[in-house]
């Protein structure tokens, strides 16, 4: 290929516009000149100086003061903004913007429509500009030394020779380089990024075109494009992707693409779908997923779903939560007796208490260890075990003077007075405590329920029969019709 002199002239800069037909030099510290086909278009001295120039989209002019960018037609001031740029970097669309400083890069967006306004409504034109002309899209702390604009991704190399590209506001590092080295070009067809060092060695990377258009397409919320791409994605890179789309919002579309399991059961949580959600835990056999999903489940009101997984959870807590609440006593029942065997004490005996069961509640005490406890339980609930608890304490103690010190109701009669009416009562009571009404009902109960004869120690064996005649009347006439 042979290069000829198209045309020549001194000048301190060059830079291009999008316009391969159009250009600009720099002469001295004020004056720009803009031509079209080599031939001079317009000159004009910036009024803020001028000590650089910049190409792109616009015409961008450096001082003291900050940048400023023109129309390349009219040179018309499009915007001012404060900053001191090393270098700027346009898309192809001339829809974004890189400015990089010595601290930080700027994504800006070009908002054509904005400018176009303020041309037929000169009251949006300041001192400065038009403000509406760009929208900040993100602010990165990082030193760019190179960078190239493939779609809506901006590539760049940094001041830690780290090879990264930026698109809607995540950073994905493709290669950590051990010297310094400069962006050369993206070539699409080959799916390669080509990178130079001072030396003249030239490298390439892998940076797959499918998946700059797929990330491009959905930063213009182009989704009828982006499912068109989506196929030439690979599907090992899909995952990555997805995780794109979360970070953008799309979680629904980030569901329907990532290829990993545990990804795919955290946004189907997180949009509670939780038929996708039940499959993959049934899939991954994870304690913390069926915990998620039964969460999700109760707030759904999906109590049976919930039950399989907070059993397939060996979640006891939950599940006492879950059938108290309910007032499944088949589900307690069968809940205290697992959380026994499993050594979920507190959970059994808090089922067996809830259901009535006192006996066993007392026994998981006694099998724990927790005689004190247990012995007080007894006097409480079941006055007759008392005797049998106390000896069971004495026995574990190994300081005899303090098992002497122990003393059974049976024993010492006259430090329990009333003991054995307790014992008559507990008996009395005992085929009461094991019924079961529905709750509604609970305004309708006989007083005498909740106010037994151990009320009344001293009453006679007539008094006794005839009160527990009334009390079956009063439980007989309760109405329990759960229509």
């Amino acid at each position: 290929m042979a290069l000829r002199n198209k045309s020549f002239g001194s000048a301190q800069e060059f830079v291009w516009s999008n316009d391969s037909s159009v250009y600009a030099i720099r002469e001295g510290n004020s004056m720009v000149k803009i031509f079209k086909n080599f031939k001079e278009l317009k000159t004009f001295k910036p009024d803020f100086g001028c000590e650089g120039i910049h190409g792109g989209n616009m015409l961008g002019v450096r001082s003291v003061s900050g940048l400023a960018f023109y129309d390349w037609e009219t040179t018309d001031l499009v915007r001012r903004i404060e900053i001191s740029p090393k270098n700027i970097y346009w898309s192809e669309n001339g829809e974004l913007v890189c400015i990089s400083t010595e601290e930080s890069f700027f994504i800006l967006k070009y908002r054509q429509e904005a400018v176009d306004q303020a041309k037929n409504d000169k009251e949006l034109v300041t001192e400065d500009g038009i403000e509406e002309a760009f929208d900040v899209v993100g602010e990165i702390e990082e030193v760019v030394k190179t960078g190239v604009w493939v779609g809506d991704c901006f590539i760049y190399t940094n001041s830690v020779n780290r090879l990264n590209y930026y698109v809607g506001g995540e950073i994905v590092t493709i290669a950590h380089l051990d010297r310094v080295m400069y962006i050369l070009g993206y070539i699409p067809k080959d799916n390669r990024l080509y990178l130079g060092d001072k030396e003249l060695n030239v490298i390439s990377f892998s940076l797959l075109l499918s998946v700059l258009e797929y990330q491009t397409a959905v930063m213009r919320q182009d989704f009828e494009t982006a499912d068109k791409v989506l196929p030439t994605v690979p599907r090992e890179h899909r995952t990555r992707v997805a995780h794109f789309l979360e970070k953008q919002g799309f979680k629904s579309q980030a569901l329907a693409v990532t290829c990993d399991p545990e990804h795919k059961f955290e946004l189907s949580v997180q949009l509670g779908d939780l038929k996708i959600a039940y499959q993959i835990a049934k899939e991954l056999e994870g304690e913390h997923k069926w915990k998620q999903l039964a969460e999700m489940a109760i707030q759904k009101c999906e109590f049976g779903l919930a039950l399989e997984c907070l059993q397939q959870a060996q979640d006891f807590g939950g599940l006492l939560l879950l059938a108290s609440s309910a007032g499944n006593a088949e589900m307690l029942a069968k809940l205290g007796d697992s959380a026994e065997k499993a050594g979920h004490n507190n959970v059994a005996f808090l089922s067996h208490f809830v259901l009535g069961r006192l006996e066993n509640a007392l026994e998981v005490l006694v099998n724990t260890g927790r005689l004190p406890e247990a012995a007080f339980f007894a006097r409480t609930y079941l006055p007759s075990q008392v005797s049998r608890v106390v000896k069971l304490w004495r026995e574990s103690l190994g300081n005899m003077k303090a098992a002497s010190s122990l003393a059974d109701p049976r024993e010492y009669e006259n430090l329990f007075p009333g003991f054995n009416d307790t014992v008559k009562c507990e008996q009395f009571l005992k085929p009461q405590r094991m019924r079961r009404y529905p709750a509604r009902t609970y305004p309708q109960a006989p007083a005498q329920s909740s106010q037994p004869a151990v009320q009344q120690p001293k009453l006679g064996a007539k008094e006794m029969a005839d009160l527990e005649k009334e009390l079956e009347l009063d439980l007989e006439n309760l109405d329990v019709n759960t229509d």
